[in-house]
């Protein structure tokens, strides 16, 4: 991995967690006025796109969807698996043939 790939990493992962998290305290902020939420699908999607530090950060903040097993679940999954794939992109990936 040459040098320029961490810092473009850092720059898309920096602003999508802080993404997650502020639309993490929004929605509860949203629930608690009887306001317009942010459907579950788009917070997934915050976290899939890399913001799954700062949707996990916002859930237990907030105390936001941590009755919803789905995001108890499946926030930690996605944070998982992108560290699993991180770790393959920092070692080489899989050896090749």
């Amino acid at each position: 991995m040459d040098g320029l790939t961490p810092l473009l990493l850092a720059c898309w992962l920096l602003p999508v967690n802080l993404v997650a998290f502020i639309m993490m305290w929004s929605d509860k902020r949203r629930a608690r006025k009887g306001k317009r939420r942010i459907p579950e699908a788009t917070l997934f999607t915050a976290a899939i796109l890399g913001g799954s530090i700062g949707a996990l950060a916002g859930m237990y903040t907030f105390r936001h969807k941590t009755k919803h097993k789905s995001f108890v679940y499946g926030m930690p999954a996605i944070l998982i698996v992108q560290i699993i794939l991180a770790l393959c992109l920092i070692l080489g990936g899989p050896a090749k043939p």
